[in-house]
């Protein structure tokens, strides 16, 4: 099943559970997130569920969680071009930083709160360092 919006068919948002958790997790190892951190960056689904879908990579998680996966996988795009080095890219989320948004926290502090609007912020900020406003 397809939406289709302004002409274009787009995936229903059930064909990209898979695909999105799959990116997930990979990120997840990426960046070294223990399972409660990648449970809170999912919007604390129950725990059943969250082995669940880390066991088959794979599922059907709902709209707010496909978003915070968006979220999170364009905070760690715009890492990569931010910084060609890949373990530089991957340690900045974890590093203090200065910057007001963060108040000398790590990024990931600020994503933690469990909020989506949090994960947005972190996103909008790297999008303006990198110079892209779309």
């Amino acid at each position: 099943m397809h939406a289709v919006v302004h002409g274009e068919t787009l995936p229903a948002i059930a064909e990209l559970g898979g695909p999105a958790l799959r990116a997930f997790f990979a990120l997840a190892e990426r960046w070294d997130l223990r399972v409660a951190e990648q449970r809170t960056l999912l919007g604390d689904p129950p725990e059943s569920t969250f082995y669940k879908w880390k066991r088959q990579q794979d599922g059907t998680p709902s709209r707010d969680v496909i978003e915070r996966i968006s979220y999170l996988l364009g905070i760690y795009k715009d890492l990569q071009i931010l910084f060609p080095d890949h373990e530089q890219a991957d340690a900045w989320v974890r590093k203090p930083n200065d910057a007001a948004l963060f108040g000398g926290q790590a990024a990931l502090e600020r994503m933690l709160s469990g909020n989506v609007a949090d994960l947005y912020v972190v996103r909008q900020y790297l999008d303006a360092q990198r110079g892209w406003n779309g």
